[in-house]
């Protein structure tokens, strides 16, 4: 069965299949967050992308639904550790974020996997990030405008679905507080790009090639960054 690899943006890697014997297309989304989607022989790839792109949202709910359970003593972006303990005097799960410590409790008789129990430790590990975020992204956006002269208006710091960050004509930039659980260059990458867009407004040609100026290595982080997705990570950040 042949197929085909695509990117989608702000999806990530889709592989196309042709199959005989197939009347219609049918999209699915592994454990591991790939996205397959098997076609007719006869239909272009172009039908398929059209047809991927229109069901972004279910893909991208599916994919934080088979994203890994958060696990005692995993870090959280560049500053924080995730620790769960039992309680004997709780009814109902807790979280509290002590220095750099995300404590989630629970009573005895529940347990670290359990979906309530989760919940919670997602919520107080979003917190975290935002901590982070707001610490440490508005001065590396700073420091790399100026290192680049190229000013911008605004910096807000937000959780964003399906995007690492944006731009508006205004100069206004957004960032995504899950960039802290990215390795540094992909985190600048991402800053370099929003930053570009204060010069260059829509992607294309100028666009890239403005990158490729101002990092060298920018093609090989474009690349790199499909590799993530703006969720909350269950696995461990080196």
């Amino acid at each position: 069965m042949s197929y085909k690899e695509f990117h989608v943006e702000n999806i990530g890697t889709v592989k196309l299949y042709k199959r005989k014997g197939s009347r219609s297309l049918r999209l699915s989304v592994t454990a591991a967050g790939d996205i397959r989607a098997t076609m007719p022989t006869w239909m272009p790839y172009a039908s398929g992308l059209s047809f991927v792109n229109a069901q972004r949202s279910w893909i991208l709910s599916q994919q934080t639904k088979q994203s890994t359970l958060l696990t005692d003593g995993q870090h959280i972006g560049k500053a924080h550790r995730l620790y769960f303990t039992t309680s004997a005097t709780l009814t109902a799960p807790a979280a509290r974020i002590r220095n750099s410590d995300i404590i989630v409790s629970y009573p005895a008789h529940m347990t670290a996997e359990q979906a309530e129990v989760q919940k919670k430790a997602t919520e107080a590990c979003i917190r975290a990030l935002r901590l982070q975020a707001n610490a440490l992204l508005p001065q590396r956006l700073k420091a790399l405008a100026e290192q680049h002269d190229t000013p911008y208006s605004r910096v807000a710091i937000k959780q964003l679905r399906s995007r690492w960050g944006s731009c508006d004509q205004n100069k206004n930039i957004v960032l995504n507080l899950f960039l802290m659980q990215l390795p540094w260059e992909l985190i600048d990458y991402v800053l370099l790009h929003e930053l570009t867009h204060t010069r260059v407004m829509r992607h294309g040609t100028p666009f890239w090639a403005e990158m490729q100026r101002l990092d060298p290595r920018s093609q090989h982080l474009r690349r790199a960054i499909r590799e993530h997705r703006p969720i909350l990570t269950a696995q461990p950040m080196p």
